[in-house]
């Protein structure tokens, strides 16, 4: 069996929504792609591969890491990470595990001269696809129907006109595209901004994509997720909470990085242990009927806690991202590398101008150096992926005790 090699691609949504082998990203997606190409070593498995843009980010990413552990257990640590992967920078014969597949990937990996038996086919990918669109949470949430302190309205619109009756009846609601990245293709509406520029807009995905999904708006106070393993045998097992971040547009901003106890002890304020634990197993069952063997590999389940008149209620399902996703890899390098007495979070930041990367994670060296414990981190600043004067793309954990 050969060994996998992992590579990060953070177009998954976007090639998805397109669909085509020809896609191309945003010149900003490449450099994301480039920027973290190294993210993967943290979630890869010992004796794998790790796809990278270039060779020289993993020389710089060591030199870097010494330079914030000069010696000591977190020295050792960290080498010993580096060095459990082989690096790459060229496409070999081999099996894949890109942070998801698509059409676009695929055919890149082909013309690279990958074998066949290492790409899923034509048939596989419009499964996947299938599977991945927001419209298959309206197969989860009526497993929910008439269930105590559970949330969650959607509707999946064919017609304008659909669209335009469910704004009428509701006035505040969220309009989604089936296939579109987080925050991306989602447009907040009420009944007094419907307008003609949005009802194009709605046009467009509807002709494109075939449906548009819209939900009322909750009001929301907490987002997290439960973080599942779908294996080849077809089985779906829960592998922990992430707790997350967005900003008023639904964009992902950062994960905190939390045991999952102190995660249900967050969630236990408003709503039980015991509901959690059942929509847990409840799930665990509905994503093993739904996906079947059609998908191996982690995915994610988003979730809000919504105030709902005088109550607070979980919605269980407001999107399932089939793939490898920030809140499994939260969940990761907390539960392998920050010490279980310590909070903190992990952040991707994006840079608008060369050099502010380098110089923010200098700063960040000196007014948090990283303290290790018992061969974890206890507090402090960490890079996750390596800085350069151009990058404008960097992951990183900042943790205190």
């Amino acid at each position: 069996m050969h060994s996998p090699i992992y590579l990060f691609n953070p177009d998954y949504d976007m090639a998805m929504a397109n669909f085509t082998p020809y896609y191309k990203s945003p010149a900003e997606i490449l450099r994301m792609a480039a920027d973290l190409s190294v993210l993967p070593v943290w979630f890869a498995g010992e004796g794998s591969g790790v796809k990278v843009d270039c060779l020289e980010r993993v020389s710089l990413f060591r030199r870097q890491l010494c330079e914030i552990c000069p010696e000591g257990e977190g020295r050792e640590v960290l080498f010993r990470l580096l060095s459990s992967v082989g690096w790459t920078e060229q496409w070999l014969s081999t099996r894949y595990i890109p942070w998801g597949w698509t059409p676009a990937l695929v055919h890149r990996l082909r013309l690279e001269g990958v074998d066949e038996e290492f790409l899923p086919s034509a048939e596989e990918m419009q499964r996947i696809r299938y599977l991945s669109s927001r419209q298959r949470c309206l197969e989860i949430l009526p497993v929910f129907t008439g269930w105590k302190g559970i949330c969650g309205e959607m509707r999946a619109c064919t017609e304008l006109s659909e669209v335009d009756t469910f704004i009428r009846e509701r006035d505040q609601v969220i309009l989604k595209a089936p296939w579109s990245g987080s925050g991306r293709g989602l447009w907040k509406v009420s009944a007094a901004s419907w307008n003609v520029q949005l009802a194009g807009w709605a046009s467009r995905i509807l002709k494109v994509q075939g449906v548009l999904m819209a939900e009322p708006i909750y009001d929301k106070v907490a987002d997290f997720a439960m973080e599942f393993l779908a294996d080849e045998k077809g089985e779906v097992r829960f592998v922990g909470y992430s707790y997350f971040e967005t900003d008023v547009h639904g964009n992902y901003k950062a994960n905190r990085l939390l045991s999952n106890m102190a995660i249900e002890k967050q969630l236990s304020r408003y709503v039980s242990l015991e509901r959690l634990s059942c929509i847990k197993v409840c799930l665990e069952a509905s994503l093993k009927k739904l996906l079947g063997q059609a998908y191996q590999g982690y995915l994610g389940v988003d979730m809000m806690v919504c105030r709902v008149e005088e109550e607070y209620r979980i919605h269980p399902c407001v999107e399932i991202n089939l793939r490898m996703n920030m809140g499994v890899l939260s969940r990761i390098l907390y539960d392998r590398y920050v010490h279980p007495l310590s909070e903190g979070e992990y952040v991707v930041e994006h840079y608008v101008r060369e050099g502010e990367a380098l110089s923010f994670h200098r700063e960040m060296v000196v007014r948090y150096p990283l303290v290790w414990k018992d061969g974890k981190v206890a507090s402090g600043y960490l890079p996750l992926t390596p800085v350069r004067e151009d990058t404008r793309f960097q992951a990183y954990v900042r943790v205190e005790m």
